[in-house]
């Protein structure tokens, strides 16, 4: 095979979303040939993301069809920190928003962090909801963080997940009352003064509505995507709006929408009711032209295994555990998404 060769084969490979060839679109980055065998890197942009393995199965196929092993390997990008800083090692960071309190943003976003992990990625969790950090108790994770020589926290581990939450620096004593600044500087520690490591994936809980911790990220951090989380009935929907607003004017991309509480069923009689009514999450994704990621239905199993520290997301077998990762896993297809459409750009 010449060093010609595996570039054609590559040209028929498409991308299963973009449905162009992914040698055009710029996203493999090195070919090489050695004794017969063809590695190919390609930059997906979100490890284990459903996609990402797709494409690399389609390459792999490709040179199969013509009598070629292939090995194909991914080459994640970082956030946009510079090297050697805090974040240098973190290739995605996914907001987690919501536009009112109530709408289970946070069951969403340890849920979603808890997919991912069980999906073999590196996934750290950031509650920035400084006024009212619940992450701890969800993930049963109350101890103090550790200190590195250069005083940097160092996040705690639970189910697979490195942990920060504002709670583990005030101790959780007493209402947390603070201006703007201030609000500023502890979001800043949060993100700068932990040793994250190397990550695929930081989820940030961030408090309900648009105000300056959001703004905070926003300046601060090259956010790659954000999930927008809200229940079906109107008031929410409406808060949840005027959140997606605000990710447009800071250009941050929206990866879809998540609908949650969208529905009851009866353990004793099996009926399903709309006591949020239905609807509303996916027609907020439509008229904004966005991915609907899907519905979480309103399960008590959600609650008893977040106040355990237990996510639902860790048990599959449970229809609400298949919802919350079958969200999971078009959030990280849409994250692979917004990495690729930047190459296709380029």
């Amino acid at each position: 095979m010449t060093d010609v060769a595996p570039r054609e084969v590559l040209q028929t490979v498409d991308d299963p979303q973009l449905g162009t060839d992914i040698l055009s679109q710029g996203l493999v980055t090195d070919v090489t040939v050695e004794d017969g065998v063809v590695s190919v890197s390609v930059a997906l942009g979100a490890p284990h993301a459903p996609v990402a393995n797709e494409i690399s199965r389609r390459i792999e196929g490709a040179f199969e069809e013509r009598g070629v092993e292939a090995v194909v390997s991914t080459e994640p990008e970082t956030a946009g920190h510079e090297d050697g800083g805090p974040l240098s090692g973190v290739t995605n960071v996914i907001a987690v928003a919501s536009g009112k309190g109530g709408v289970g943003k946070s069951t969403v976003a340890v849920n979603l962090a808890a997919s991912m992990a069980r999906r073999g990625a590196r996934v750290g969790i950031l509650d920035a909801d400084v006024y009212g950090p619940n992450i701890p108790r969800m993930l049963d994770a109350r101890e103090r963080p550790d200190v590195t020589e250069d005083k940097h926290l160092v996040p705690v581990e639970r189910h697979g997940l490195s942990v920060m939450s504002m709670e583990f620096i005030t101790e959780g004593e007493g209402p947390v009352i603070w201006r703007g600044p201030m609000v500023d500087k502890v979001i800043t520690q949060l993100l700068d003064d932990v040793a994250w490591g190397t990550l695929d994936y930081l989820v940030v809980d961030l408090p309900p509505g648009t105000g300056d911790t959001q703004l905070t990220l926003l300046q601060r951090v090259p956010v790659t995507g954000a999930v927008v989380v809200t229940t079906p009935q109107a008031v929410a929907v409406d808060d949840a709006d005027r959140g997606m607003q605000m990710f447009s004017e800071y250009d941050t991309p929206v990866l879809g929408v998540v609908e949650n509480m969208s529905g009851f069923v009866c353990p004793d009689c099996g009926s399903e009711h709309d006591i949020f009514n239905s609807g509303g999450g996916q027609a907020l994704a439509e008229s904004f032209d966005l991915p609907f990621l899907g519905s979480v239905p309103l399960d008590p199993e959600i609650r008893t295994r977040g106040d355990d520290g237990r996510p639902v997301a860790l048990d599959e077998t449970t229809e609400t555990g298949r919802a919350f990762h079958e969200l999971t896993a078009a959030v990280m297809d849409n994250t692979s998404l917004v990495h690729r459409r930047e190459r296709s750009d380029e």
